[in-house]
């Protein structure tokens, strides 16, 4: 699924992605999905609905709650961070669900927090909610060259493993 949503048409993007009664199947082979994110305060609802329809058609669906939550994170930050559009990738390969967001912001997330959360603070504690609920995440820069790198940024990534 490619969506390029403008942010006059996000609220048509999150209905087209909004669940639906599907079966849901055994995760099989290799799949991926990317969805364009403008820059909104509605990105994050567009990505969680996105992972949510995705892993209720393929599976697995036990790690739909910490996917969405993983998802919501990852796009906040691109938003709050970035000045400009971000993207969602969603793939699953040999028992891994990876959950990438790419953005043009080529400064580094800084590392989660350690010792005690700052539960009165506005941030803070996104990363290191993705730290406590993936099997893995990390960050990388885009350098501007290659294929997959098409201009500046970074790519923020987590991993749930079923």
């Amino acid at each position: 699924m490619i969506v390029d949503a403008s942010v006059a048409s996000t609220a048509q993007a999150v209905t087209s992605v909004a669940p639906t009664a599907v079966t849901p199947q055994a995760p099989l082979g290799t799949w991926r999905y990317t969805l364009h994110l403008p820059h909104s305060p509605l990105a994050p609802s567009v990505a969680r609905a996105t992972v949510r329809t995705v892993l209720r058609a393929h599976g697995p669906i036990e790690l739909t709650d910490r996917a969405e939550l993983l998802v919501s994170e990852l796009a906040s930050n691109a938003y709050r961070y970035a000045r400009g559009p971000a993207s969602l990738r969603i793939s699953w390969r040999a028992g891994v669900l990876r959950i990438s967001v790419r953005d043009s912001s080529p400064q580094f997330p800084d590392p989660p927090g350690v010792g005690e959360w700052d539960l009165t603070g506005e941030s803070g504690r996104g990363l290191r909610l993705v730290s406590e609920c993936s099997d893995a995440w990390d960050c990388y820069r885009l350098t501007g060259r290659g294929r997959q790198a098409r201009g500046s940024g970074k790519v923020v990534w987590c991993e749930l493993t079923a």
